[in-house]
């Protein structure tokens, strides 16, 4: 490669890393593998030590990624969080025990120790105590400036507020979130139809860097203290030492430490951890070798982004390969069909995987995957295990080409994927995967609003098998409803109660109730409002539908499609049976006044909730929007009106209090 090549090379290579390290550090949502990223540096390393011209301070083989997000608050680190430098074979741990200990005779030092630990995969934090009191925790940010994370930080339960001894101290740990915790997680997360995480640390570091800490204690987060930054009163002669002390001090510390004091020794904890990381609780990326005396390692000192005395190997991502015997489909709670390959069973990085997602139907076109095929197998962040490749020149012709389905392969439903979606959904509202998750929404307070049947309710209802459809509701009976708790009476009675009451209900709560996609409390009421009862809208055609205000083709397709269903048909003639109301109560609106008018609500109002402004403000024919724009005609501001208030003032947009909006819904026509 000549110079010309090289600088080209180099100038892409860190157009790429930089966009890559924004995607992990700034955004916590990574596009590659670590593997394939730390390839890229290693490329990126080689090419600025064969052309030193190319060099630059700018460059990220010379300084830590990552940004401080805006929102959070800046912290100067006293003592820089720095990251470490990372090898790929044995041969360069090797290379770096022996560079270690020609710099040790240099110094006359006739033996030098070493502790080997996990490299956890996590997010890098730091936590400062005054006499013993947490006062700050941030992240590393790009090692020198963080962000202030210290609210999060103390939702994490392992992070003690107060220590045993009453010491200044700083340390350093790995915030990370355990396997199961992860996979809990995801699971949960692809049942309310919500982006997966990537990995673990995506997990770890998104849930940290949250500007709401009520989300953050949430999270499942847990912490490992890896190193002693700075400390007043105390000294320690070894790192070993120092995290012993550390211990006793009330911290998490990393739980996989070895001493040695020999290559062979170092060498055989690195097989170690590598042999037994599938059986650690938490996911890692490596194993960290540090020099254990502090002050050789004052002797060593660092670079502007590494320490000398420590070194990072990291351990190839494990692949496989096996046969895709079948691809099968699962139906979510919220009706999405996930097609999962059926495969070989194989064993890699340590446990023998014979089924793993494949997401969706664009996943499986852009890998090109084919029942029959021989594919490679691998371990995301050591947790999830993904087909990466698709051994194409071993194919037979036997293969055959997946295709979605267009059913339902639960109930039956028509399966759609409508346009700008990539996942396809069951629409039976009878279908026994969605039931939970559509008797929760049929019952919940802006549907048919039936007091007491939460989620562990129907949860316990549903297995002890005295619900088996929405219809069930109107069913139960009191005995059965008393035995799911103790001295249950009182709440059985009320519950029953509740459920009659809501056979009362307005036409639009049931609508809302039936969950029919794109179709909330909003379009309810216009749909009541034209159709005046069930029956009516069951029977209304497409271009009827389309041409109401608000509710347009897309919305009308999917109301057709809905009640046009065995399942829809069947639902509504239990429920009709059951007493359930299926006309509308409210008078159509003659009161027009806000016709055309478009208002936004925000603060804090001293006479309404939200909802009651709203049902006010459509009661006289206007609309209720979320966002601000040249379009809105009224900004209603309560008491601590925030930033709506602020961009309605600079685009010109009226701005009325509650007594002003009272006075316009009190005026006479």
């Amino acid at each position: 490669m000549n110079q010309k090549q090289a600088k080209e090379r180099i100038e892409d290579l860190r157009r790429q890393v930089e966009y890559h390290a924004k995607k992990y550090y700034d955004e916590d949502r990574p596009e590659i593998s670590d593997f394939e990223y730390d390839m890229l540096m290693v490329e990126l390393r080689n090419l600025e030590k064969e052309f030193p011209e190319f060099q630059s301070q700018e460059s990220l083989t010379q300084k830590v990624g990552g940004h401080v997000k805006a929102g959070f608050q800046k912290v100067n680190h006293e003592v820089p969080l720095q990251s470490l430098q990372d090898v790929f074979s044995i041969e360069k741990v090797e290379d770096y025990i022996f560079k270690i200990e020609e710099k040790a005779k240099e110094n006359n030092i006739q033996a030098v120790k070493y502790v080997v630990e996990t490299k956890i995969d996590g997010l890098s934090a730091s936590l400062q105590y005054k006499k013993g009191e947490l006062v700050r925790g941030a992240t590393r940010g790009n090692g020198t400036v963080g962000e202030d994370v210290t609210e999060n930080l103390k939702t994490v339960k392992t992070i003690p507020r107060m220590l045993k001894d009453k010491i200044d101290l700083t340390v350093r740990g790995e915030v990370f979130i355990a396997k199961n915790d992860f996979e809990k997680m995801n699971q949960e997360r692809e049942e309310n139809e919500e982006e997966l995480f990537a990995n673990s640390r995506n997990a770890a570091a998104g849930s940290l860097r949250q500007l709401d800490s009520k989300i953050t204690e949430k999270r499942p987060l847990d912490i490992y203290i890896f190193n002693v930054q700075k400390i007043e009163g105390k000294e320690f002669n070894s790192h070993y030492e120092e995290l012993e002390y550390l211990e006793q001090l009330g911290f998490h510390v990393n739980p996989v430490r070895i001493y040695c004091e020999t290559i062979e020794e170092i060498k055989k904890a690195i097989q170690k951890i590598g042999e037994e990381r599938e059986n650690l609780t938490f996911g890692i990326d490596g194993a960290v070798v540090k020099v254990d005396d502090l002050k050789f390692r004052e002797i060593l000192g660092s670079t502007a982004k590494t320490p000398r005395w420590a070194v990072a190997y990291k351990y190839p991502p494990e692949k496989k390969e096996t046969k895709l015997k079948d691809i099968l489909c699962q139906v979510g709670r919220t009706g999405v069909i996930t097609p999962m390959a059926i495969l070989e069973p194989v064993k890699v990085a340590g446990s023998t995987i014979s089924k793993t997602t494949l997401h969706n139907e664009d996943f499986i076109k852009e890998k090109e995957l084919k029942i029959g095929d021989t594919v490679v197998i691998q371990k995301a962040g050591d947790v999830i295990p993904e087909i990466v490749e698709v051994k194409k020149e071993k194919r037979t012709g036997e293969e055959v080409t997946f295709t979605m389905p267009q059913e339902c392969p639960v109930c039956g439903a028509p399966a759609i994927r409508e346009e700008g979606e990539s996942a396809v959904r069951c629409t039976g509202i009878e279908c026994p995967a969605k039931l939970f998750r559509n008797l929760v929404h049929f019952v919940s307070r802006e549907a048919m609003n039936i007091d007491g049947l939460g989620e562990n309710i129907i949860g316990q209802l549903l297995e002890k098998g005295f619900i088996k459809n929405i219809a069930d509701i109107y069913t139960l009976q009191l005995e059965d409803i008393a035995s799911l708790k103790k001295n249950g009476k009182k709440f059985a009675q009320n519950l029953v109660d509740s459920i009659n009451q809501s056979k009362e209900n307005d036409l639009y709560h049931l609508i809302t109730a039936l969950g029919i996609r794109h179709v909330g409390t909003k379009a309810s009421k216009l749909l009541a409002r034209k159709y005046k009862n069930m029956e009516a809208l069951s029977r209304a055609e497409f271009e009827d539908l389309s041409l109401i205000n608000d509710i347009g083709p897309i919305v009308a397709g999917s109301i057709k499609e809905f009640f046009g269903q065995e399942q829809t048909i069947d639902l509504l003639e239990k429920l009709k049976q059951a007493g359930v109301n299926m006309v509308a109560k409210e008078e159509a609106n003659v009161d027009n006044r806000f016709e055309g008018k478009t208002f936004v609500l925000t603060g804090t109002l001293e006479h309404y909730t939200r909802g009651e402004a709203t049902n006010l403000i459509e009661k006289f024919g206007g609309k209720t929007s979320s966002t601000v724009s040249k379009k809105t005609d009224y900004v209603l501001a309560g008491e601590e009106a925030g930033s709506k208030l602020t961009k309605a003032q600079s685009l010109g947009v009226a701005v009325i209090s509650e007594a002003e909006f009272q006075k316009m819904i009190s005026m006479n026509n």
